[in-house]
């Protein structure tokens, strides 16, 4: 994490909260000071956590707060690709509209889609 000690025991919490898409929570949070970036030891961000578990309004606020919505975790995943894995169009659409690169990652968006044939989801 971001080596502060006081941070990292407070961390889990706020992963739990992209998790669960509790947006408002954690937009307080965000608010108060939690980086919007803030990374998992696996590289994992809020952002991407509350893409891939399907929580489009919570990507959308954490972006809004200066989340990067490309950002790659330790294995080359970005959220935009979680989100096509997980067939979440609705959070595919929200990281788009954020700048999302449906081209950068290790499989890409764009590969991701033409596997799982939801190659449309791009053509806007």
């Amino acid at each position: 994490m971001d080596g502060d000690p006081e941070l990292e025991e407070f961390a889990p919490r706020m992963f739990d909260l992209a998790r669960t898409g509790e947006t408002e929570t954690l937009r307080a949070y965000v608010e108060a000071g939690i980086p919007a970036n803030l990374t998992n030891g696996k590289g994992d961000t809020l952002l991407m956590l509350a893409a891939y578990h399907g929580h489009a309004e919570t990507v959308r606020m954490l972006a809004d707060h200066g989340a990067d919505p490309s950002r790659a975790n330790d294995r080359g995943r970005t959220p935009l690709a979680g989100a096509v894995f997980n067939k979440e169009h609705t959070v595919v659409r929200a990281l788009l509209d954020a700048g999302a690169d449906p081209y950068e990652g290790t499989p890409s968006a764009i590969d991701a889609a033409r596997m799982f044939g939801v190659e449309e989801w791009f053509d806007d």
